[in-house]
């Protein structure tokens, strides 16, 4: 990013994070009032002009009343198609609370515990075996797990799967598996994840990776039903979510936002469509449970909705309260302590393929946000948060990688006002 970019940035985030929230007391005690309301403008404005991103686009719902809604910028710029509220991107790993929740879906039907070995129901993950390093040949060491593998680690990221190429002594043996290939059937995609060695024991370290991939495939056993076919028919059709979908269809393809790539000097390069749309523009044989869908502003925020009313949108009961709150408790234990880069999230536990805030943050450094507010987020940026206490739930859009937290520092600076450490603990 040049010298000119980061000043015009700069300067509007500073003046956003030098406006106060107004307290509760005021504005009928909402935190979208009109001083929000102008931070978030000029937040996502400052986005677009400093060359960040070429658009963004923002919905936020408080008390079940839309207060806030814009977007700015380009959901294409080399044909000049604006960013809008209708623009469908591809929300890459805000896919994952949807998994989440059509699992726990057949949890309240008792189809499983969360603390079941998840071999009971899919047996490829019976035998498998943890890197334990090397022999002096250079050949690996592996060990059995200390324990199975259970559901609770697959919801919380400490199954111990492999997470990449990089990963020690694994990461090789991951890519050559090459479980998350297209081509794949979710079945086929267990098998050959079952053949990599763990790279660690199941519920002793925190790590990101095709654990909710795992899910998917567990609701498709359970359910009897293909895993499109199951979110389609017992989350989106009864939520009204008809543009949140893995392939879009070519009538639709024009609202398709590119997606851009950041360099190191700030120049933003499109990602040619061929690559950044190959998984949403053809039905492949993988349904993952972690990435692939695409959505909309509006769409999403029904599912955001959705949670923050405890489980029901519009006459549609989704799942049980009590449900919405284990999947909004944090699930790791104090033993977990190597939380791979989880922390850079803020003062934060893990549910059920969410983000839980267990305490306000430390310092205006770090994200901003409610204790007890529950989140995720996309490679591309995308972000959405459910924040019970105030009734309050946010999605926020844009296409750029790579992943850039610094936006939603800022979004979440501009909703909230700048952090000011509070007697009860719950911040702003």
């Amino acid at each position: 990013m040049s010298r000119t970019q980061y000043l015009i940035l700069g300067v509007a985030l500073f003046l956003s994070a030098c406006t106060l929230a107004k307290s509760r007391d005021d504005s009928d005690g909402r935190v979208v009032d009109a001083a929000a309301t102008a931070r978030i403008d000029s937040t996502l404005q400052a986005f677009v002009d400093s060359g960040r991103v070429a658009g963004a686009s923002a919905l936020i719902v408080e008390r079940g009343e839309e207060v806030y809604v814009n977007a700015v910028g380009m959901a294409d710029r080399e044909a000049g198609d604006p960013m809008t509220r209708e623009t469908i991107v591809q929300i890459f790993s805000m896919t994952k609370p949807i998994t989440g929740v059509a699992l726990m879906q057949l949890y309240e039907e008792g189809a499983f515990q969360l603390d079941d070995p998840v071999s009971k129901y899919a047996p490829e993950f019976a035998d498998v075996r943890v890197y334990a390093g090397e022999d002096a040949s250079g050949a690996p060491v592996l060990e059995p797990p200390r324990r199975e593998i259970t559901i609770r680690d697959l919801t919380r990221h400490t199954a111990g799967f492999a997470t990449g190429p990089a990963d020690p002594g694994v990461g090789p043996l991951l890519q050559a598996a090459d479980p998350m290939n297209f081509e794949n059937t979710l079945t086929e995609m267990a098998e050959r994840l079952a053949g990599v060695p763990l790279l660690f024991h199941p519920g002793e370290r925190w790590a990101y990776g095709p654990s909710v991939d795992v899910q998917a495939l567990l609701v498709e056993r359970l359910s009897g039903q293909p895993f499109d076919q199951y979110l389609r028919e017992h989350i989106f059709d009864p939520l009204g979510m008809a543009q949140t979908r893995y392939v879009v269809p070519e009538g639709d393809r024009d609202r398709l936002a590119a997606l851009y790539r950041r360099s190191d000097d700030g120049t933003l390069a499109r990602v040619p469509d061929e690559q950044a749309h190959a998984f949403n523009t053809r039905d492949w044989a993988l349904t993952p449970g972690g990435f692939g869908l695409t959505s909309t502003l509006d769409d999403y925020m029904r599912f955001a909705r959705m949670l923050v009313n405890e489980g029901e949108l519009d006459g549609a009961r989704i799942l049980e309260p009590e449900t919405v709150d284990l999947m909004a408790t944090d699930q790791l234990p104090d033993s977990v302590t190597d939380r791979s880069w989880l922390p850079s999230k803020g003062q934060v536990g893990f549910g059920i393929d969410v983000a839980v805030r267990v305490r306000p943050p430390a310092s205006a450094e770090e994200n901003n946000g409610v204790v007890g507010e529950f989140f995720w987020d996309g490679a591309a940026s995308t972000l959405f948060w459910v924040d019970p206490a105030n009734e309050l739930t946010a999605v926020f859009f844009v296409q750029v990688m790579p992943f850039d937290g610094q936006l939603h520092k800022a979004f979440r600076d501009a909703v909230y006002g700048r952090y000011v450490p509070s007697d009860d603990g719950a911040g702003r």
